[in-house]
């Protein structure tokens, strides 16, 4: 990243520690981090119950649900559900998962739009090249006003001041305008609550209520994020937002239950009054099996790279995709291989646990990282320099 990016993601991070240290002391929240912790421990040592619990919940709700083994599998199953569907757009939300399966990267150049609903995502996109994202709900925290003026201005061939509703109201308009031939809505969730088969989903923009209302909603999860219950889910997703944004509730949270419908003439159900006349559930799996089971506590918040003395001297680098820092490194180890986890960053960590420290569900990153170096180094992936060394010690008793 540009030094000028970095300064501008730093002051950017600052405002978000600054609005969550203000709440997150509190004994409510306290008690609320204390809850998340239990309840992401309990789900994922007991995810494969809970997993066939959901299905059976989803298709009680009539939603359908399609497993996912890897990253092409998904891609598949939404190029199968898409092939139905004759849409020239996808209308889609903010989604690490999304992310992690490289749903844009799949479809570029070819016959379907994919469109970003969220501000900052649809900036990136407009972005084109170098536009991975910074943090997990702030994807263009790193850009300063100027630069997304002239990114807006060049890609949408338009003249809008540096001024932020201007800007906005230009690039809100076009994403409208483009997803007026969209059919399909796809999106990931925050939480999945398994006994009542809901997925719960949190914004501010009001766009994900956009996407769900096409013809099609197609959801993309992991497996990891399967909780009990619905009040499970909305702890989980309650706690995010507070650590993520400052802020004690997003202004939207939708819980979706099923495709819409209604019974109000001579109680027939009908679909598709508003909403989606059908719902798909891809549960994804890609490494989470196999994981650190302490890996998947996360919950997105992304306090940990806004802590992070590494992430906040070389930026998105230091991670996997849209899986940032020192976790979405550890987490490449099992979504990809040993030799993507070492590329990530691996040894980037100066192993202090500040990411620890200012995780809501204190997944323990900086100890995980220091296990997987030497899964790594027994793997063969570890920097030269320290071979050298170790290769003067065992033939001279000796570093050097």
């Amino acid at each position: 990243m540009k030094s000028s990016e970095l300064e501008t993601m730093r002051k950017s991070f600052d405002t978000v520690k600054k609005r969550s240290n203000s709440i997150k002391e509190s004994a409510s929240i306290k008690r609320l981090e204390k809850r998340c912790r239990e309840i992401k421990e309990y789900s994922i040592e007991n995810n494969e119950e809970l997993l066939n619990q959901a299905i059976e919940s989803f298709k009680r709700n009539d939603i359908e649900v399609k497993m996912a083994k890897t990253s092409n599998d998904a891609l598949d199953i939404i190029d199968e559900l898409l092939a139905e569907y004759k849409t020239t757009a996808i209308a889609k939300a903010k989604s690490n998962t999304l992310g992690e399966i490289n749903l844009k990267g799949h479809f570029d150049g070819g016959d379907i739009d994919v469109i970003e609903t969220d501000l900052g995502d649809r900036i990136l996109q407009l972005k084109k090249i170098d536009n991975k994202p910074v943090h997990p709900t702030g994807p263009a925290s790193h850009l300063n006003i100027s630069k997304i003026t002239d990114i807006v201005n060049d890609s949408l061939d338009a003249n809008v001041n540096p001024e932020a509703r201007e800007i906005m109201e230009l690039v809100r308009s076009d994403v409208l305008k483009r997803l007026e031939s969209a059919r399909v809505g796809i999106s990931g969730a925050n939480a999945i609550a398994a006994e009542e088969g809901s997925l719960v989903m949190v914004h501010n923009e009001g766009n994900i209520s956009i996407v769900s209302l096409k013809d099609l909603h197609i959801i993309v999860a992991g497996i990891d994020k399967i909780v009990p219950t619905l009040e499970d889910a909305i702890s989980i997703v309650k706690l995010e937002t507070i650590f993520a944004t400052g802020s004690y509730v997003t202004s939207y949270m939708n819980v979706v239950s099923g495709p819409s419908k209604t019974a109000d003439i001579e109680k027939k159900l009908l679909k598709n009054m508003y909403g989606a006349e059908r719902v798909v559930v891809i549960l994804l799996d890609n490494g989470r099996s196999e994981a650190n089971p302490e890996c998947l506590y996360c919950i997105g918040c992304g306090n940990c790279v806004v802590h992070c003395p590494v992430y906040n001297a070389v930026g998105n680098e230091f991670g996997f995709n849209n899986y940032l820092g020192g976790r979405g490194v550890a987490m490449s180890k099992f979504i990809e291989d040993d030799e993507t986890c070492y590329n990530s960053g691996l040894y980037m960590c100066t192993l202090c646990g500040l990411c620890t420290l200012n995780c809501p569900v204190a997944i323990p990153t900086n100890e995980i990282i220091e296990n997987m170096r030497k899964l790594s180094a027994d793997a063969g992936f570890y920097p030269k320099a320290h071979g050298k060394i170790k290769d003067n010690v065992f033939k001279n008793d000796s570093p050097y």
